[in-house]
This record gives C-alpha cells, structure tokens and sequence, in this order.
C-alpha cells in the first residue's frame, strides 16, 4: 500500500470532510445523512475520529452526541490535494500538469482564453 503523507485526504476522508464543509458543524448522524453512498454509523464514527486525530476537524461534546467541524478550509484542502499531485505525478511541474490537461483534451484554447481572462480580472480587484 503507497504511504499517504499526513496532511493528505483519502476519497473517504474527502466525502466527509465535503459533507462538514457544505453543512457546517455536523454530528454523526447528520454526516451520514449527507454522504450520497450508504455507509453504516460506525464506519462514519470511525473516519470522523481518524479525520479529528489527523487535526481536518474538531469535535465537541453537545449533550450526548458530538458535533465535528472543519479545522481545515476547503480552498486549503484543495490547493494541498493539487500540490501533492503535481509533486507526484509531474515532477513538481506544474506546466506539465497544463500540458497533459491540453493534450489530453480536458481543457481547450478558448478555456484558457477565459481563464486568462479572470484572472486578469482577479488581479485588478487585488
């Protein structure tokens, strides 16, 4: 099995972590209910505690249940997941990922037109 670096996310971990992000503070149950496939409580009890051992989420006691949040912001999450990407697959390069996104036919001319575009735009509200 690959060694996964300690800042990083499963795809389970990901669903979860996604769940709490669009919901807000969540207990259990209510993570559960907002995952799309079916997993059994304790599966969620399990990898919510494993996500608040890693430092993803926090946890507080609210009457007998406890309430799990995010300790870690979604743009954060992504911008570390696209990072290890880039370190793993294209040597740190992230012209190489641009490369293989264009001759792969995942992104066109006219796409990175637009994206140019905004942020240009982005540059001039800074």
């Amino acid at each position: 099995m690959a060694k996964r670096e300690k800042n990083g996310l499963t795809k389970l971990e990901l669903q979860l972590m996604q769940v709490i992000w669009r919901r807000g503070a969540s207990t259990v149950t209510e993570v559960q209910e907002g995952l799309e496939q079916e997993l059994a409580y304790t599966t969620v009890q399990t990898m919510l505690n494993i996500l608040e051992r890693k430092g993803k989420l926090k946890r507080q006691l609210e009457g007998r249940a406890f309430v799990y949040s995010a300790t870690v912001s979604e743009a954060r999450a992504s911008s570390h997941a696209v990072r290890d990407l880039i370190d793993r697959v294209f040597g740190g390069s992230s012209e190489e990922l641009v490369m293989s996104l264009i001759k792969s036919k995942q992104i066109d001319a006219k796409k990175i037109a637009e994206l140019t575009k905004r942020l240009a735009e982005e540059g001039e509200d800074a």
